[in-house]
């Protein structure tokens, strides 16, 4: 258990298919002690209403920080904000050092592994997981069920998003962060939170690029082995015995 946690109580609100799984791995990556409340998907696959509860917005992942002689527990929403928070109360080993010695708070000043990780905590959700969304509502919209003869005009239309933008976007990015990535981690030699937001994109990306060995070994195998790490499986099994269905990453799921 982390020491910094305390009597700390750490509850994450776990939505199947979502991005509450990155949540679940940065909380065990800093050995930190959680409760996991799942909520399953509509039949249209949307999240219950039950999630309002939590939050207005009933999105997930929703996490509440309830620290000891509190009157009520923070709750805090959207990926980003979580992981910030977290870190910085629990895991700062997972935020590079920002400035170099003797430039502190100069401009120009921060190191290269913080601005790379400044940047990837914004652009998984800023940039990359745009087209990706995109390209998820489409498959819906095409697989909707609609009289047949309003099938072949609505494939016309999808069909005409997808080569003219999805897939030029979706090549773009992977074709960048195959450059960008130079060892075994985004932002130096060691883990990062950066790390742990990027993976949730890069996994949907695997059937929709698709992302492989063949087409961009690289990152396939940087995907491949934040995915061995204890604290990804810890989580994995955690979410599982939560769930009482075994958990499958996004990268190998039929959805």
């Amino acid at each position: 258990m982390n020491p910094l946690q305390g009597t700390t109580k750490i509850t994450l609100y776990w939505l199947e298919h979502s991005r509450a799984q990155r949540i679940a791995w940065l909380l065990s990556e800093l050995h930190l002690d959680y409760d996991i409340r799942v909520f399953k998907r509509t039949a249209s696959g949307t999240a219950p209403k039950e999630l309002r509860d939590i939050h207005p917005l009933g999105k997930s992942p929703v996490v509440s920080v309830h620290a000891e002689g509190a009157e009520k527990p923070i709750v805090l929403a959207e990926s980003g904000a979580i992981v910030e928070y977290l870190c910085e109360h629990f895991g700062r080993e997972l935020v590079p050092r920002r400035y170099r010695e003797g430039e502190e708070g100069m401009v120009g000043g921060e190191t290269e592994e913080w601005l790379k990780y400044s940047y990837l905590m914004h652009y998984a959700e800023g940039s990359l997981m745009l087209p990706l969304v995109i390209s998820f509502i489409l498959s819906k919209i095409e697989n909707a069920p609609l009289p047949f003869f309003i099938k072949p005009l609505l494939r016309m239309i999808t069909n005409k998003i997808n080569t003219t933008y999805i897939d030029r976007e979706l090549r773009t990015h992977m074709q960048f962060l195959e450059s960008y990535l130079s060892g075994d981690f985004l932002c130096g030699e060691k883990l990062t939170a950066a790390d742990v937001q990027m993976l949730f994109p890069l996994e949907g990306a695997y059937k929709r690029v698709p992302l492989t060995e063949e087409t961009y070994p690289k990152l396939h195998k940087y995907v491949r082995n934040m995915q061995m790490r204890e604290a990804y499986k810890q989580a994995a099994e955690k979410v599982s015995r939560a769930s009482g269905e075994t958990y499958v990453a996004f990268s190998d799921s039929r959805n």
